[in-house]
Order: C-alpha cells, then sequence, then structure tokens
C-alpha cells in the first residue's frame, strides 16, 4: 500500500480544488499530517461534499492509515 498507488487516486481534480484552502489532497505530507480529520470526514459523508465514499475507498484509507501511512 502507497500514498500514490492507494491513496491519491481517490481524490478527484475537483476535491482537490475544493480544499485546496486548507491543504492539498495530492500532497502526501499534506494528507498524512491532516489523515484523522480526512477519514473523520469521509466515514460521516461531509467530504467529500458532492457524493459519499463508498465503503471500500474508506476501507484503503484506513488501511493505509493502519499501515502507518506509507509514502
Amino acid at each position: 500500500m502507497s500514498f500514490a498507488a492507494d491513496v491519491k487516486p481517490l481524490f478527484r481534480d475537483e476535491d482537490r480544488a475544493s480544499m485546496d484552502f486548507a491543504f492539498d489532497l495530492w500532497s502526501y505530507n499534506d494528507v498524512k499530517a491532516n489523515a484523522a480529520l480526512i477519514l473523520e470526514r469521509v466515514e460521516d459523508g461531509t467530504m467529500p461534499c458532492d457524493e459519499t465514499w463508498s465503503e471500500e475507498k474508506i476501507e484503503i484509507f484506513r488501511d493505509w492509515m493502519a499501515e502507518g501511512c506509507p509514502p
């Protein structure tokens, strides 16, 4: 599991643009630093704002975090 192969592709161009005011969803360092917040938001369906993530996508993000957020 890696950020580049597994996590970054979870975020669409429009997700990145809408969160650019806070952090860059395509930046490993930014996503790692905000991983707990991102997970909370995708789990409660408030991120992304236009659709909820499938359980499969959430599980990929959880697994990445559980593995220590590998680059």
